[in-house]
């Protein structure tokens, strides 16, 4: 009998560092939707509450690869110094469904969720959008900055948290990932002159007003996958167009969704999907704010994984 252990790949977060950038992340995420998969037809993941959070189990098929992210979300861990969603990533043979590698999928969400922003934001935001404010101080937030200058050249970053030292921090980790932006911290005031705004939280109650916000912004919400918690207000949702994974998903898990709905500012069939705009069928709105909802899918971890190898 083999040893499945020993014949497995082991890609370290350091290694898909290497050998994945931002840019190659974007294009392979926006690769598979212009070749027309419907993420409605995404394998369901399925959210078990445990002790101290939740465990996560994401399996995924597409263009005949397969593969599965096992991933918890502790609350409680950025007080601890940890990171707060933790995973690993197994990726199989397509026919014989054996294992064959298994990645840091913690180093992988850090990726592909504003790697998958950042492939809606390019349809949907201005050519001369640069002006961007990020809600929130952890990886998320910092790596969507990266994210974002792949796609327009940032001219300034303002980066808002609660706390002055992980803001600055946070400040500091930025500037990094786009030396050619003004990077600074910010305060809730600065919505007004943003063209692009990221909320990268865990809040449960909306971060700002939705009057700040101007009719020719891009916003993007990823901060949570609970139907309970929003971080955009519902006055916003319904005067902006909405894109969300697929409705399945924006229905059951994007709260941000769900309570403009529930307000009724938002009507289910203002929904646009990613296959909508992908596809053609529907086409980024000019008159009003563009939203960018998501809370991560299987299909989008495998996309990015086979880079890895």
């Amino acid at each position: 009998m083999s040893d499945v252990i020993a014949d497995l790949t082991l890609v370290t977060a350091a290694e898909i560092a290497d050998r994945v950038s931002m840019p190659a992340a974007i294009r392979a995420l926006q690769d598979v939707l212009r070749a027309g998969f419907d993420p409605e037809g995404d394998l369901p993941r399925t959210i078990q509450d445990v002790p101290h959070g939740q465990l996560l189990l994401m399996p995924a098929a597409i263009d005949g690869a397969a593969g599965q992210k096992f991933a918890t979300v502790a609350p409680g861990n950025p007080a601890r110094g940890l990171e707060r969603i933790q995973a690993l990533y197994i990726l199989l043979d397509s026919e014989t469904l054996a294992p064959t590698a298994i990645l840091d999928g913690t180093a992988l969400t850090s990726l592909r969720t504003p790697a998958m922003s950042a492939a809606v934001v390019d349809l949907l935001a201005g050519s001369d959008a640069g002006d961007l404010v990020v809600f929130g101080t952890g990886p998320q937030a910092v790596r969507h900055v990266e994210a974002l200058q792949a796609v327009r050249p940032l001219r300034t970053v303002r980066m808002i948290g609660r706390d002055t030292d992980r803001t600055m921090a946070a400040v500091r980790a930025a500037r990094l990932l786009a030396p050619e932006a003004q990077i600074e911290a910010g305060d809730v005031s600065d919505v007004h002159s943003a063209d692009l705004i990221v909320c990268a939280t865990t809040a449960s109650e909306p971060l700002f007003p939705a009057s700040l916000v101007r009719d020719d912004a891009t916003l993007v919400a990823i901060g949570s996958h609970e139907p309970q918690k929003a971080e955009l207000d519902p006055v916003l949702v319904g005067r902006s167009q909405v894109v969300v994974e697929s409705r399945r998903v924006g229905l059951s898990e994007a709260g941000d969704v769900i309570r403009a709905i529930a307000a009724g500012t938002l009507h289910e069939g203002d929904l646009v999907t990613q296959h909508d705009l992908f596809t053609g069928a529907v086409s980024a709105a000019s008159d009003r704010p563009r939203i960018v909802k998501t809370c991560g899918m299987g299909w989008q971890d495998l996309a990015v994984a086979r880079l890895a190898l």
